[in-house]
């Protein structure tokens, strides 16, 4: 566990690198106050964000549950707005931008679904599967030929661990 945190400081001084690096650029193109002004705007905008999609994905996993339908999607959904959100408010144009294009809902699908495959990935199948609802998988059939022939019916059935 120790050894996937060893990055992290270093990932965050390239962050407050890069942050600086695009607010000098900026600043240079439409000058210092506007570009203060700008990130407190952006800022502000990530408060209501933040507020709103909390509110919005708190009341979609509430009623998924209230509807005995599994809140895996929902929740997944929610906190990709939530991070998109977080990601604004944090002050910086890189981040600002990452975060609102994460409020995009076509963006904020894709996250949320690459969320949702490595939850299923590090969760207990029967855990993702009360998550997520059931999962689809690829089935790849052996070609006529090498098929046994006395077995040729098909049995329906769900893969419980």
């Amino acid at each position: 566990m120790r050894s996937r945190w060893r990055f992290v400081p270093l990932a965050v001084l390239v962050l407050a690198i890069v942050e600086i690096a695009v607010f000098v650029g900026v600043a240079q193109l439409i000058g210092f106050g506007w570009a203060l002004f700008v990130l407190l705007l952006m800022s502000a905008a990530g408060v209501f964000a933040l507020g709103r999609e909390g509110r919005r994905g708190w009341r979609r996993v509430r009623d998924a549950a209230r509807s005995n339908s599994p809140v895996g999607p929902q929740a997944a959904d929610g906190i990709a707005g939530a991070i998109g959100a977080l990601l604004l408010f944090v002050p910086g144009f890189f981040t600002g931008v990452i975060g609102a294009l994460l409020l995009i809902p076509p963006i904020r699908k894709l996250a949320a679904r690459r969320g949702q495959r490595i939850t299923e990935k590090r969760v207990p199948s029967n855990v993702a599967g009360d998550l997520f609802g059931p999962r689809q998988v690829r089935v790849q059939r052996t070609p006529k030929a090498a098929q046994p022939k006395e077995t040729d019916e098909v049995i329906e059935g769900e893969i419980v661990d």
